[in-house]
C-alpha cells in the first residue's frame, strides 16, 4: 500500500514538475517573441525622429541656440516683468553677444510666477494664447503657464522626440495614466503620443484594476506612470494573479514626476518585464518632454534645440563645475507665449559631457538627486529623501513605499523612517528585529545619523490627493 502511494506521489510531483517546466518554455517564447517582433519593426525606422537636429554637431547646436536666445531676449522685452529686471541690472538685448553672456541675464523663480500671478510674465497677448496650465496653487498663487499654438505644436514635437528615442512607433499601443486637465504630464503624453501615431489610451490616474484590465484587453506596449504608481500596478496585478510578462504585452515605461533611485528603476523593470526610462518635465518649462533617458539609460538628453542649461551652485548662484552636482537652471529659446529666462528649477542634477553612444550630440543630465528645497538638514547633516531610498530598496523584503518623518522630542531633532514590508514573510519576532538593525545600520552610514526604522504592514503609507508618494513630513516647521 505504501509502495502505491509513494509511486502515486512521486508521479504527481514530477506533472507538477513538467508543468512548471512548460508554463516557464512558454511565458520565455512569448518574451523572446516579443522581443524579436519589436526589433523587427525598429529595422524599418529611424533610430531619431529629428535626425538633424538631433545629432546636429555641437558648433552648429551652439550656434542654434546663440541665434534663438537672442531672438528670445528681444521678445522677452515685451513683458513688463523683463523690461523692469533688465533696467534694474543695466542690460539690453545686444549685451548679449555669446552662449556664454546668459549669465548676464535675470535669474526667474517660482516666486516671481506667483507675484505677478496671473499673467505678468506674458509676452504676447491673450488673444494670441491657446491654452493655459497651472500648479495646484496650495501654498499660495498657482504658478501660471501660457502657450500658443505654436507653442503646443512645438510641446507635442518635443515629447513625441522622447517616446520615439525609447522605441515607441505607430504600432504601439499607448496608456498613459498621469491626471489630465491642469496637470502637464496628461496632455503633454497625449499630444505627444498622438504625433508619434500611436493608437493611445488616455486611461488618466488612479483606478488600478481598471489600469490593469485597459493593458490586458487594448495590448498596451507602452506606459506613462510616475515611479511610485508603476510599483503599485505591479502590486494589484500580484494581487489579481497576472503576470505581467505572460499576460500583457508591456515592453516600455516611461517614468518621471518624483525622484527615484537607480534601485527602485531596476526593481520596475524586473517586476513588469519592461525597460523604464526616465523622464524630466516641469511644467514652467512646458512639461514632459524637457528631458528624456535615450535605450542607453546613462543620462537624460536635454533638448538644446530648446533650452540653454546651466548647473549652478543653490547658495552662492555661481556656475559649479562639469560633473559636479548643483542645482538645474533652465533658459527657454524657442516659445512665443512665456518665455522664461534662467529659470531656477530647484531639481538637483549635474551636467555629462561628451557625446552618448545613442549618436545624440544633446547634452546629458546626471539621475535628479532631489530637489534642494527638500533637502533634510539635521544635527547639522544634510539628507535628501533618495540617499534613504537607495538603502531601503536593497532590502527584497521591503516594497516601494516609505516615509519620513522629522520632529523635535525633548529638544532633540530626530529621524523616524517608515517602510512597509513587501509581504507579510514572517511573524518572527526575531528575524523582524534583525532586518530593523540591519536597515538602520546601513542607514547610519549613508546618512552619518541613526535613524529609527519601523516596518509597517503593506498599504499602511498613505499617498497623497495628486497619487505622488508623500516621502517627507517635517513637523519641526509647526514650532
Amino acid at each position: 500500500m505504501y509502495f502505491w502511494q509513494r509511486q502515486k506521489h512521486l508521479h504527481s510531483e514530477k506533472l507538477k514538475f513538467i508543468w512548471l517546466f512548460i508554463r516557464y518554455c512558454v511565458i520565455l517564447q512569448l518574451e523572446l517573441t516579443k522581443k524579436h517582433y519589436f526589433e523587427t519593426l525598429n529595422m524599418n525606422y529611424s533610430p531619431f525622429l529629428h535626425p538633424e537636429l538631433e545629432t546636429m554637431p555641437r558648433k552648429q547646436l551652439e550656434a542654434l541656440q546663440l541665434e534663438r536666445l537672442q531672438k528670445t531676449v528681444r521678445h522677452c522685452m515685451n513683458s513688463p516683468f523683463y523690461q523692469e529686471k533688465f533696467a534694474q541690472l543695466g542690460i539690453t538685448p545686444d549685451d548679449i553677444k555669446t552662449l556664454d553672456d546668459v549669465k548676464k541675464l535675470p535669474f526667474t523663480t517660482k516666486d516671481d510666477l506667483r507675484e505677478h500671478y496671473p499673467f505678468g510674465l506674458a509676452c504676447v497677448p491673450l488673444r494670441d494664447c491657446t491654452r493655459l496650465h497651472s500648479s495646484s496653487g496650495t501654498t499660495g498663487n498657482p504658478t501660471v503657464v501660457l502657450h500658443t499654438q505654436k507653442d503646443l505644436e512645438e510641446w507635442a514635437q518635443a515629447v513625441a522626440r522622447c517616446l520615439w528615442m525609447v522605441g515607441s512607433r505607430p504600432e504601439d499601443v499607448f496608456q498613459n495614466s498621469a491626471g489630465y486637465g491642469m496637470f502637464t504630464a496628461g496632455l503633454g503624453f497625449q499630444y505627444g503620443a498622438e504625433k508619434v501615431g500611436m493608437l493611445t489610451v488616455p486611461a488618466a490616474a488612479g483606478n488600478t484594476t481598471r489600469q490593469i484590465k485597459f493593458i490586458k484587453d487594448f495590448g498596451t506596449t507602452v506606459l506613462h506612470a510616475i515611479p511610485s504608481y508603476a510599483s503599485r500596478i505591479y502590486e494589484v496585478m500580484r494581487e489579481e494573479g497576472v503576470n505581467p510578462r505572460r499576460d500583457t504585452q508591456l515592453r516600455v515605461l516611461c517614468i518621471g514626476a518624483e525622484p527615484h533611485s537607480e534601485e527602485q528603476r531596476k526593481r520596475i523593470e524586473e517586476n513588469l518585464g519592461v525597460k523604464a526610462y526616465n523622464s524630466y518635465g516641469i511644467s514652467e518649462m512646458m512639461g514632459p518632454g524637457v528631458a528624456f533617458e535615450c535605450p542607453e539609460q546613462n543620462g537624460i538628453h536635454i533638448w538644446e534645440d530648446y533650452f540653454i542649461v546651466e548647473i549652478i551652485d543653490p547658495v552662492t548662484l555661481e556656475p559649479v563645475e562639469d560633473g559636479q552636482v548643483g542645482e538645474l537652471v533652465i533658459t527657454t529659446i524657442n516659445r512665443e507665449a512665456m518665455p522664461l529666462l534662467r529659470y531656477r528649477t530647484r531639481d538637483l542634477t549635474s551636467i555629462i559631457r561628451g557625446q552618448c553612444p545613442c549618436g545624440r550630440t544633446h547634452t546629458r543630465l546626471s539621475r535628479l538627486q532631489g530637489r534642494s528645497d527638500d533637502m533634510i538638514i539635521l544635527k547639522g547633516v544634510n539628507i535628501f529623501p533618495i540617499q534613504i531610498e537607495k538603502i531601503l530598496l536593497k532590502f527584497k523584503e521591503l516594497s516601494t513605499d516609505y516615509l519620513i518623518t522629522i520632529e523635535t522630542v525633548d529638544g532633540n531633532d530626530t529621524m523616524t523612517v517608515e517602510v512597509e514590508l513587501r509581504d507579510l514573510f514572517t511573524d518572527d519576532y526575531r528575524v523582524l528585529q534583525k532586518l530593523t538593525k540591519d536597515i538602520t545600520r546601513l542607514l547610519k552610514d549613508e546618512i552619518l545619523v541613526t535613524p529609527k526604522v519601523k516596518l509597517v504592514p503593506k498599504g499602511g503609507i498613505k499617498t497623497s490627493d495628486e497619487g505622488k508618494a508623500v516621502r517627507v513630513k517635517d513637523l519641526r516647521k509647526l514650532f
